[in-house]
């Protein structure tokens, strides 16, 4: 249990403490890491196949890759479905750099379409409208890549009946999401294939780099094992031009670990935001002028809260406060991807997604994760309450 602050002391909040975590799991951590060192299989060993095996069973799929990194999954998923040149992906604006520039590293076009303001997930009907407008120029839409994010599952029943309807592949960005499901289905088995990221932020987190492509297609997974490798089938022959991408055996131990604490951890998240909920109703936070507005959950959904995201007027300078009051927050994402520098040959401009716009200008991340104590949940909800006074 972590320490409560001395008596008198002023009270921060980090937005993230992993030395709670790891205080719990220390020794089963340095002992699984020892294994690794002790057998010397550093890529790809035991631990590697271990984890793969076990992460597929949580996800109720049977078929699980391990990667060095949620950009990797994220590629490594669209090539093993064969999307590239002369194919075009829809996605959301709103989300990590990767989910766009994975799209390009396979050689596709991004399509963009907006966001749901509720969720601030990619919006099937607005999917739906640029599924009617394929192909976009010289390249067909072929697949579609909803974000479940901040740990919720985007619509699936929409983007289910759309992939039947257009004949196109469903690739899910669930990095931010293990755990989580949509109408009892887990993330990761709700699509043709999907990514998983394992940064040390994640509700199921390594210590570096890591990630996993997930799907219920033999043929696919084994296109994945083949392209993380180098398109290697057999040692030192190569079918196809693949990366490398291959998982690290410590990181696999780690994970092995940490997976069998990640529901209980999900729901203790789950707790939090609930609490979080109730604590800005009774200090009136959403009923007056200044409201903040909460998160949403969709009642097809189990929200496993990787972030508990509030909209909030002025925004900027909340978050300023609340630095100054010790309070730790984060914005994600400040930008949407369709004004970033490095996008602007995709050819969209400001008033294209105006639900995404508006969602980056007012969305603020509170701290949440399963260690955090109560009374600094109160500390934060209370720091908000004294700004917006």
């Amino acid at each position: 249990m972590p320490e409560l602050p001395a008596k008198g002391s002023r009270q921060t909040v980090q937005m993230l403490d992993f030395r709670r975590e790891f205080s719990a799991i220390r020794n089963e951590v340095l002992e699984a890491i020892t294994d690794v060192c002790d057998s010397q299989q550093f890529i790809l060993g035991p631990q590697v196949e271990r984890f793969e095996r076990a992460a597929a069973q949580a996800c109720g799929v049977p078929f699980a890759k391990g990667c060095a990194s949620g950009t990797d999954a994220l590629w490594l998923a669209l090539a093993a479905l064969r999307i590239g040149p002369g194919d075009a992906v829809v996605t959301t604006p709103f989300s990590f750099y990767a989910t766009v520039s994975s799209i390009l590293r396979a050689g596709a076009v991004p399509v963009l379409a907006d966001i749901d303001p509720l969720t601030f997930n990619l919006s099937p009907a607005a999917v739906a409208e640029r599924l009617k407008q394929s192909p976009v120029g010289a390249s067909r839409i072929a697949a579609v890549m909803p974000v479940h994010l901040y740990g919720q599952c985007a619509e699936m029943d929409a983007f289910a009946a759309l992939a039947k309807q257009y004949d196109v592949k469903i690739v899910e960005d669930a990095a931010q999401a293990f755990g989580a499901s949509w109408n009892g289905v887990r993330a990761g088995g709700l699509g043709d294939a999907a990514a998983f990221s394992f940064y040390p932020t994640k509700n199921l987190a390594a210590m570096g780099d890591a990630g996993m492509v997930t799907t219920r297609s033999a043929e696919t997974d084994e296109r994945v094992r083949m392209l993380r490798t180098h398109g290697m089938r057999k040692r030192y022959f190569h079918d196809e031009i693949g990366w490398n991408a291959r998982m690290d055996s410590i990181q696999a131990a780690v994970l092995e670990v940490k997976l069998k604490r990640v529901d209980a951890g999900n729901a203790r998240r789950r707790e939090i935001a609930a609490l979080y909920d109730r604590l800005f109703r009774e200090a009136a936070l959403v009923e007056e002028a200044n409201a903040v507005v909460l998160p949403w959950t969709d009642p097809r959904a189990e929200h496993v809260f990787h972030q508990y995201v509030i909209r909030a007027p002025r925004r900027d300078a909340l978050r300023a406060f609340l630095s100054e009051e010790g309070v730790g927050s984060e914005i994600y994402y400040p930008l949407a991807l369709h004004e970033q520098e490095s996008l602007a040959f995709l050819g969209y401009k400001r008033g294209d997604f105006p639900e995404s716009e508006r969602a980056a200008a007012e969305v603020l991340a509170l701290p949440i994760y399963p260690e955090l104590r109560e009374d600094e949940v109160e500390t934060v909800v209370d720091a908000i309450r004294r700004f917006y006074a």
